[in-house]
């Protein structure tokens, strides 16, 4: 039986961030589908959102909700830095994740290039153009940050680096790459040493419109 479910559609960005970060504790998880919008989702997540998590009788939702509780609940590696600085360090990059690296990243150029045509819609191609200068700016802060050490929050891998590696590793996946990552050597070089953790390997899931 598996130590934690997690509901949820394996190549949501946040969802792979919740399954990294059970793959790092070394705990197990199952992952299960749900009907979007039905009766039985709206009972997991009042919003109808993914993902969710159980463990035992403890539900939550929020991906870094559900993250911290995976660090907290379970003996294994720490997820989040012990120095107070880099724990806030932490939240700002989880916040920033949220608000603009998914927006400009993920919702404006992946979904509009992978998602939409795999189901059949054509590309906004004026809205792809628009987020591109302002993916790249994202790249470029992290780009920054990334210079001074090997992950967001020091030398060890924190829930940042987690919810971060979904949204750049689909962004390395789409021409806009070259435009936006390409040229940000601290963060290929970040990417590359996310992709080379066995948690990348266990988790790694299709392409978004998959």
């Amino acid at each position: 039986m598996a130590d934690i479910k997690i509901y949820g559609f394996a190549p949501s960005s946040y969802t792979w961030s919740t399954r990294l970060a059970a793959e790092e504790k070394g705990i197990t998880h199952e992952l299960l589908p749900v009907e979007f919008g039905s009766d039985p989702h709206k009972k997991l997540h009042p919003f109808a959102k993914i993902p969710i998590m159980e463990h035992g009788d403890n539900r939550l939702y929020e991906t870094n909700a559900i993250c911290r509780y995976i660090d907290e609940a379970f003996d294994g590696p720490a997820l989040q830095p012990s120095d107070t600085f880099a724990r806030a360090e932490m939240d700002q990059w989880i916040s920033s994740i949220i608000d603009y690296y998914y927006d400009w990243c993920i919702r404006r150029i992946v979904v509009e290039r992978i998602v939409v045509p795999s189901r059949g819609g054509e590309t906004d191609e004026e809205k792809v153009a628009d987020a591109i200068p302002h993916a790249a700016y994202t790249m470029k802060v992290a780009n920054e940050r990334l210079g001074k050490s090997d992950y967001l929050t020091g030398n060890d891998p924190s829930i940042a680096d987690f919810m971060m590696v979904p949204v750049a590793f689909y962004l390395s996946q789409v021409p806009e790459a070259e435009k936006t990552i390409a040229g940000n050597s601290a963060v290929e070089a970040w990417l590359g040493r996310m992709q080379s953790r066995p948690s990348f390997a266990a988790t790694v899931p299709g392409p978004p419109g998959s």
